[in-house]
């Protein structure tokens, strides 16, 4: 046992000397020794420790041709093994919150837009919704769901309604520390919109009209050691400026850097939007150590008469995100984030809006593949 801790410590200490860039972008001539010494060193048993990130699933339910919840859950922890090792609901269903009760996945629980205004104005309603929705599945009888995280809104901000985020997380946070219901994040969830600069990514500030809500929001969430929640599109920067945007940077392929910032080279857009992100929170907190999660990502399979979402683009994108997430974890600017993210979606919902809305699932309704991803 002492020779095996000894040899893990070096092998940490190793990996932790060798230069990020190195691992980060590896060129197509790098030497097959290398290449098999770094893949092994990811995949040992300390991977986590060298930045590692972890990959879920966006459970939505806008389907009238979707399994059961308790179905779901069982896909994802027996048929699939808990490959799926952490799932994002959008709002607190009964029937979703005791099927995932009896798992141990890690759960990510959303709070409907419509509820913010109520819950920012009122302790009462917050308590309520908490007393209805958290306790009763994290403790006791209907099980012990695994909670994470709790996001008030997703893409309220900017909005009319963005003043009830700070005011409804709050309440959010004292209600949970009353009711004695630890180690849950509370955030909410930004798109692309809340940025007002993102290039280069050192210069990523968020929007003016926003931006002393998010400052405050950003301070908020830091000083509870909890990370801003972030949804990262490439596809859609693709679909928006296919002239200035390749689909090789927006889709993990490109093998030479495409932007670079500073002695920052950025091999791709990803990695290029959540260092925006963190470079705008950086400039509210005054603090480096900052945290993102990336909420939503993910690509259509269909939907549009654009090349771009296609079968083969969507499992080329999900495939190398999973890969660059789950070997690497981090950013250019974080290289050791160990960056928790999660794809969207579980399945085509068909009663999203038509087009490509209705063709980011990883699955069909029937639990078939849209194309290998999971397995």
């Amino acid at each position: 046992m002492a020779a095996y801790i000894i040899t893990c410590i070096t092998l940490s200490k190793l990996f932790t000397e060798i230069n990020y860039k190195l691992v980060y972008h590896i060129k197509m001539k790098t030497t097959m020794a290398i290449k098999v010494m770094l893949l092994a060193m990811a995949l040992s048993h300390d991977s986590m420790a060298f930045g590692a990130g972890t990959v879920g699933i966006n459970y939505g339910r806008l389907g009238n041709n979707l399994p059961p919840p308790a179905r779901v859950v069982e896909f994802l922890t027996k048929d699939l093994n808990y490959a799926i090792p952490s799932v994002r609901i959008f709002d607190p269903e009964p029937e979703v919150l005791s099927a995932l009760a009896t798992s141990n996945l890690s759960v990510c629980l959303g709070v409907k837009n419509q509820d913010l205004a109520q819950m920012a104005g009122s302790m009462d309603y917050t308590r309520n919704w908490v007393r209805e929705f958290v306790t009763p599945y994290t403790k006791g009888g209907n099980g012990t769901l695994k909670l994470r995280y709790i996001t008030a809104g997703n893409e309220i901000i900017p909005g009319t309604e963005a003043v009830c985020v700070l005011p409804a997380m709050k309440n959010i946070q004292q209600v949970l520390e009353q009711e004695n219901v630890p180690n849950v994040g509370v955030s909410t969830v930004l798109s692309a919109a809340a940025l007002g600069s993102s290039y280069p990514p050192s210069n990523g500030s968020f929007a003016t009209e926003v931006a002393t809500t998010l400052n405050e929001i950003s301070k908020f969430v830091y000083s509870k050691g909890a990370p801003l929640m972030i949804n990262v599109y490439p596809y859609f920067t693709l679909a928006s400026d296919p002239q200035q945007v390749t689909l090789d940077y927006a889709s993990f392929r490109s093998t030479t850097p495409v932007a670079q910032d500073g002695d920052r080279n950025y091999f791709n857009l990803f990695d290029s939007i959540v260092d925006s992100f963190i470079a705008a929170m950086v400039k509210a907190v005054g603090k480096e150590d900052v945290k993102v999660v990336v909420t939503e990502t993910g690509w259509p399979s269909a939907g549009s008469n654009l090349p771009h979402a296609s079968v083969e683009n969507a499992k080329t994108y999900n495939s190398n995100l999973k890969k660059h997430i789950q070997t690497l974890g981090g950013t250019p600017r974080r290289p050791n984030l160990n960056l928790e993210t999660f794809i969207f979606a579980l399945f085509n919902e068909n009663q999203k809006p038509e087009g490509t809305e209705q063709n980011f699932g990883s699955f069909y309704p029937n639990l078939q593949e849209v194309y290998p991803l999971w397995r």
